[in-house]
């Protein structure tokens, strides 16, 4: 069998997957891809329990069915995509306990449109290894190249094309793997000639993807007037810059500016990506910069005039040209979005440049791979929608990254850090102990003496000191909140109960009990829990929320859900924000892929009675379960540490998932010429091991080091480092499968490594969330020594086969 059609069958498969992940997060929210890598494995999974269970009508018809699938894959691909683009599913109804039993039927029609490819994709694959037992090693290679050429390709296609384009660009793939038929090769040629025309023109003729008119974006769009002024294409999103009169500057404006004597803030173009705003770019003519002084972020330059000053987060230009009004200088600016950095510099289709000022620094890097001690800022300034422009800026938000600020700070400074409490004011609450955090971290005694929080309805600031606020500072902030309409939420001192007889903005708690927010009469739920969040106590939010810091070790900001209470979570859920319901998604998947690979495991039942006698199956089951999960978390823990080296989540997805591929593809095809199985699966339990002991001690600091690196130097050290783990985790599973050489068990082996892969990707974001980046990679190193212990020949002595045991030495 030629080897180059099943590699392109792979990567069509992974670049299958990806299109489709990208497909969710733009027309509906990117927490729902998760469906789609569940969809993937469960294909991959029933094809090896269908080719397991039908082995034999699969070996005598193999010949036909290499020819014939690449044209069903086609068809199936382009009609499965039609059918998620006619999905009327509704995100919003699914979190109404009323509506959401329509949204669930909605959802399994998903399922059913994409199976149907992702198992002929299976199919495919698994018949490759049954029908090659004796080249295993090769085969696997394959398959892994081909998952890596995937992943890279469609990495540069979302440079070029939108997202809901990729599809369409992935099929001709498809066509050329039938032309590396054995047999039929000019009817399969043709065949999937014929199935390529029908499919494109399925796919440019019929339903056309679309925007969802649920995504913030949709409203804007269909304004009267509305034009897209210019699209950007990029793996990090899908950008697009949009003039219409709804758009104006994003900034939290005092109820008293106009009696203040400051306009309005001005109207200025939208930048979505993915459908979401993440900026506000100025128009033509400049921007009017009036309304700063009576923003919500003004403070600091209040008390501390003229300062030099760094602003994490430009907000394509109008937060520079807001500090420079509020009197920064020098201001040395941030933006490490590559596509607001282009618009800071070079304009943006009708949105200027930034001009050029005197004493002005502009930089596109990660914050802590520019700050250096002894710069001493007299102001850091994070942008109020830092946050959410781009899942790798939640590192900014972890108790090392201020603790790192603060210690670039003059001994006066002030940090100040936005968080919105439109959703939950539990999240001020988490960012009140990350801050206090950061300060332990730093050596501060009494933490409460460095903050003061303040706020208005909908959003909150932060003021953070290497100093204790002095007596003068906290009576000049007060005064200027109070001038402001904004309330004081705590500095050391505050009197909440006081304060109560002088509130401008009511915020009640958020109670789970009766799913609404709860008050009586006017409350400040921050000013009543602050000092318990701040003296370590458990308030009544923080034993209703997950508020334990931020950390670089557990990243994610939105995650204070208690996923223990899932009945009170699943009652409530219309009062959830978005940012968490891709835990519940976690959840949901997981509980699936548990049931999928429980029947997978029981799939040895149905064997003929001799094979069963023959073939021992719990030590394979337990091999071959270990390493789906252990490949899966190691992956996950790489990501997680190459987008903090990079910046840049999509890239350090993209990066690790092709540098992985292709080692781990290097090591698979050398395992064919291994002569001592025992020996390499020793030395590759060794290399996961020692790699995932190094990675647990360095690899933090290595990639805050790597930060002041040139980009292109960082990718290939990441490669570097990948390179001999991924060529180690390369090894096991061919070698596994060697053992496997019988018609049943091998393709059921494949099922079990889709089953397992199905369980893998939910459970490690769940440890990620709840326990953090420790624990993935130790279970990930846990996994692998639980696969060697069960890897039959270790011993030199068991094969799972009896007829092989005379082979066993040889193996």
């Amino acid at each position: 069998m030629k080897f180059w059609p099943l590699l392109l069958v792979s990567a069509t498969a992974v670049g299958m997957e990806t299109a489709l992940t990208r497909y969710f997060a733009v027309a509906n929210w990117s927490d729902y891809g998760y469906w789609v890598i569940s969809i993937v494995m469960v294909g991959f999974a029933l094809s090896g329990v269908v080719l397991a269970l039908g082995r034999g009508v699969f070996q005598r018809h193999a010949e036909a069915l290499f020819a014939a699938l690449p044209a069903m894959l086609t068809l199936s691909a382009a009609l499965g995509y039609c059918g998620v683009i006619v999905n009327p599913f509704n995100p919003l109804a699914l979190q109404n306990p009323d509506t959401y039993a329509p949204q669930l039927v909605l959802i399994a029609l998903y399922y059913a449109a994409l199976l149907p490819f992702f198992f002929l994709a299976g199919l495919y694959i698994s018949l490759s290894f049954a029908t090659n037992a004796q080249r295993i090693g090769a085969v696997y290679a394959s398959d892994l190249f081909g998952a890596g050429l995937g992943s890279v390709l469609v990495l540069g296609l979302m440079f070029l094309v939108s997202p809901f384009a990729l599809i369409p660009c992935l099929l001709p793939l498809l066509a050329l793997a039938a032309l590396g038929a054995a047999r039929y090769r000019k009817r399969a040629g043709l065949g999937a000639l014929a199935a390529l025309l029908a499919a494109e023109l399925l796919l440019a003729l019929g339903p056309q993807a679309a925007i969802s008119q649920y995504k913030p974006i949709y409203p804007p769009l269909h304004t009267p007037g509305a034009r897209v002024l210019a699209t950007v294409h990029s793996p990090r999103g899908e950008y697009m810059l949009l003039d219409d009169f709804t758009e104006r500057v994003n900034t939290d404006i005092s109820n008293n500016s106009g009696m203040m004597g400051y306009p309005s803030p001005p109207r200025s173009y939208g930048l979505y990506r993915d459908g979401a705003r993440i900026a506000s770019l100025p128009m033509p003519g400049g921007a009017q910069t009036g309304y700063a002084p009576g923003a919500l972020d003004a403070l600091p330059y209040t008390l501390r005039p003229h300062p030099r000053t760094l602003l994490i987060g430009a907000s394509g230009g109008m937060r520079i040209a807001e500090t420079l009004a509020l009197g920064a200088a020098p201001l040395t600016a941030l933006e490490p979005d590559p596509v607001l950095y282009r618009a800071l510099r070079q304009g943006l289709d009708g949105s200027p440049p930034v001009s050029a000022v005197p004493g002005l620094r502009i930089f596109n890097d990660n914050p802590r791979a520019v700050v250096s001690p002894g710069a001493g800022y007299d102001v850091i300034d994070i942008s109020a929608d830092f946050l959410d422009e781009a899942p790798a800026n939640v590192y900014a938000f972890s108790a090392e990254a201020f603790a790192a600020d603060l210690a670039v700070l003059s001994p006066n400074g002030v940090l100040s850090v936005p968080i919105s409490i439109q959703d939950f004011p539990a999240y001020a609450l988490r960012l009140l102990a990350t801050m206090r955090e950061a300060l332990v971290l730093r050596g501060v005694a009494d933490p409460g003496a460095h903050l003061f929080l303040y706020r208005s309805a909908w959003n909150a600031r932060l003021l953070a000191s290497p100093t204790p606020f002095s007596a003068a500072d906290i009576a000049a902030a007060a005064k200027w909140c109070d001038d402001r309409s904004f309330d004081v939420s705590y500095y050391q001192g505050f009197d909440a109960v006081a304060a109560r007889s002088n509130l401008y903005n009511d915020l009640p708690a958020v109670s789970f009990d009766t799913g609404t927010m709860a008050a009586q009469g006017d409350d400040d739920s921050l000013a009543d829990e602050a000092p318990g969040i701040l003296a370590g106590q458990v308030t009544p939010s923080a034993s209703a929320f997950d508020l334990r810091p931020v950390t670089d070790d557990r990243p994610a900001f939105y995650a204070i859900l208690r996923l223990n209470q899932l009945q009170l979570l699943l009652a409530r859920l219309q009062i959830l924000p978005q940012a968490e319901i891709g835990a519940l998604v976690n959840l949901a998947v997981l509980a699936q892929a548990v049931v999928i690979a429980a029947l997978v495991l029981l799939v040895p039942l149905a064997a003929p009675r001799r094979e069963r006698q023959r073939h021992p199956v719990l030590r394979p089951a337990v091999y071959f379960s270990a390493l789906a999960l252990g490949f899966l978390f190691l992956e996950l823990f790489a990501i997680e540490r190459a987008s903090l080296a990079l910046d840049d989540r999509a890239m350090g997805f993209s990066l690790v998932l092709g540098a992985m591929l292709v080692f781990s593809g290097l090591g698979s095809f050398v395992s064919s010429r291994i002569t001592s199985a025992a020996s390499a699966m020793r030395l590759a339990w060794l290399t996961v091991a020692l790699w995932g002991v190094a990675m647990l001690w360095f690899s933090g600091p290595a990639a805050l080091a790597g930060g002041a690196l040139p980009s292109w130097l960082r990718v290939a050290l990441i490669v570097l480092i990948l390179a001999p783990v991924s060529f180690a985790m390369g090894l096991p599973f061919p070698l596994g499968l060697r053992q496997l050489r019988g018609e049943f068990f091998l393709p059921w082996a494949w099922g079990l490594n889709g089953a397992f892969s199905v369980v893998a990707t939910p459970f490690a974001n769940l440890l990620l969330r709840t326990i953090g980046l420790h624990a993935v990679l130790g279970g990930a190193v846990l996994l692998y020594t639980i696969a060697a212990l069960s890897y039959p020949a270790l011993e030199g002595q068991i094969a799972w086969i009896p007829s092989l045991k005379r082979s066993a030495a040889v193996d």
